[in-house]
């Protein structure tokens, strides 16, 4: 039998990327960021008969061999769309809890002067923070750069999900550089991410039942010319979504192709789908505050 850790902030088993305090008999609804030093104590390893469940929360950190956590919760990090319901899950409890603190920053987006607008340095672009959005924080994926605030629980396998994320990659994996080839060949792989299975190859909606297109087309991203390609998702619980990949070519560096990609939750609580066309138009170069974009816009950097 191992024994019980006092109370204080421990990784939290269901998010690792934030720490949880344990009141010494149970998890409390108490979270934060953890801190880079000191460490938090460490609770003696679990016993034997835990270490297959402990192994798929740990995480190796600067050469060292993280404690395994008893306590599991899968996280979900791909679920949005029309509001927010916050809520979060307390997983049932095992003998003992995982601590140490892990500060993972996401390279796209870090936080700027401007309050209202996301920087994408990577790929030379700022991205709007409409109303009921916040700057993405303890997500693990680091190219989402905005989320709804909030969490709430999973219809389907247990976890935490989203009512909207938006994320921001650069294309690496092959030469394509059509944006409309792009947009149409990611957004199968954008569905499957946001509403069939997560990280931790849970399904928390049950996986995807169907989906239709809800509308496709050019349009001009931070002055350049993009492609945009929307799908309405259902899922096998839960309301389903709608997902969007977006493609355009970067303006800055060797000007390789962006996509962002945008998943919404379709029933309450999730944002309205027109939040995808107002940060779309608001994507602008770093920079160039006057460049902007949207269905209709004028298309090419100035002088071209």
């Amino acid at each position: 039998m191992s024994t019980t850790p006092p109370p204080g902030w421990y990784r939290d088993p269901s998010y690792p990327l934030t720490e949880r305090w344990w009141d010494g008999t149970a998890w409390t609804d108490h979270r934060r960021q953890p801190e880079a030093a000191p460490r938090p104590p460490e609770p003696p390893r679990p016993a034997a008969g835990d270490s297959r469940r402990a192994k798929a929360v740990t995480l190796t950190v600067a050469g060292a061999v993280l404690v395994a956590s008893v306590v599991t919760g899968a996280v979900l990090l791909d679920r949005d769309d029309d509001g927010d319901r916050t809520q979060t899950r307390t997983a049932p409890g095992g003998s003992s809890p995982a601590p140490r603190p892990t500060v993972t920053a996401s390279a796209s987006g870090r936080p700027s002067e401007d309050p209202s607008v996301v920087v994408d340095e990577l790929n030379g672009i700022t991205l709007p923070l409409a109303d009921g959005w916040v700057r993405a924080e303890n997500v693990a994926e680091d190219d989402v750069v905005m989320t709804t605030p909030g969490t709430y629980d999973c219809p389907g396998d247990p976890g935490l999900c989203r009512h909207g994320r938006v994320s921001s990659r650069t294309v690496t994996a092959n030469d394509e550089k059509s944006p409309r080839a792009l947009a149409e060949n990611d957004i199968e792989d954008a569905a499957n991410s946001a509403y069939d299975r997560d990280l931790l190859d849970a399904r928390p909606y049950r996986g995807i039942t169907s989906h239709r297109l809800v509308k496709a087309g050019s349009v001009a991203v931070a002055g350049r010319a993009g492609y945009f390609v929307r799908w309405r998702v259902r899922t096998g619980v839960g309301p389903g979504g709608y997902v969007e990949s977006l493609a355009f070519p970067s303006s800055v560096g060797s000007q390789s192709p962006v996509i962002v990609r945008f998943a919404f939750d379709a029933g309450d609580g999730g944002p309205p789908v027109s939040d995808m066309d107002r940060i779309t138009e608001g994507i602008r170069p770093v920079g160039d505050a006057d460049t902007g974009g949207g269905v209709g816009s004028s298309i090419g950097p100035p002088g071209r």
